[in-house]
């Protein structure tokens, strides 16, 4: 275990919020690549329990927070525990994690405080090749630079990031849009690896009138981050 990470200390970190259905084939998929904490962010149903018969540590947060809260709570623990990185991935399935190698490999020849996996927006239907590449072109516009996908969940996020993400109150994806920022502004490196394009249940949990509200405030937040503004 851990051993295709060379000499960094990676923490594989699965957030999940009612996620009982999968989340033990996700714990049973990272196991062999790298040490894992799931944070079960306040579930109703047997998610904790799964994760830990498949062999997962579970920190529980309790009550219900949000994502950003969940990553930010298992983030502390790896810097606690003096992980080098964090590799974050789904609760849902839709990370495979066969493809942790590669991030592990471009953390090693590169230690990058942030490496992406980006998706190819090709193999998605074409409304939501629309709304990616819109997404994509006005985040790129707001930090000032290329990002090749800003709301993929697999990333590798190394301490210096992590240290200065704690004190982050974003909750939800945006949180995940302003580690982009964050790392920008503060002059890391930040990378890319591709990954599946895989598909699970997420289109019933968005909701696109407030996710296009909340981008649009976010957008504005990362382009004043950058700008030194905010």
């Amino acid at each position: 275990m851990n051993a295709d990470a060379g000499t960094n200390k990676v923490l594989a970190l699965v957030p999940g919020y009612n996620e009982e259905a999968g989340i033990a084939e996700v714990v049973r998929g990272v196991l062999p690549h790298l040490p894992l904490l799931v944070v079960d962010d306040g579930s109703k149903d047997a998610t904790a329990e799964r994760a830990e018969a498949a062999g997962a540590r579970v920190h529980r947060q309790i009550p219900n927070q949000g994502k950003g809260a969940a990553l930010r709570a298992g983030f502390a623990i790896a810097l606690e525990e003096g992980f080098d990185a964090v590799l974050t991935l789904d609760a849902d399935g839709q990370h495979a994690p066969e493809e942790i190698p590669r991030f592990l490999e471009k953390y090693a020849a590169t230690q990058a405080e942030l490496i992406i996996g980006a998706r190819d927006f090709s193999k998605m239907p074409f409304i939501r090749q629309l709304s990616n590449r819109f997404a994509r072109a006005t985040f790129s516009w707001a930090v000032g630079t290329k990002v090749e996908d800003n709301q993929s969940g697999y990333r590798l996020i190394a301490a210096p990031l992590l240290q200065k993400l704690l004190g982050s109150d974003e909750q939800g994806f945006e949180f995940e849009v302003e580690m982009i920022a964050t790392c920008i502004r503060e002059g890391m490196r930040l990378d890319w690896v591709p990954i599946s394009t895989i598909y699970g249940e997420e289109g019933s949990h968005i909701h696109p009138i407030k996710h296009t509200v909340e981008f649009l405030r976010i957008l504005g937040k990362a382009r004043r981050m950058v700008r030194g503004t905010a």
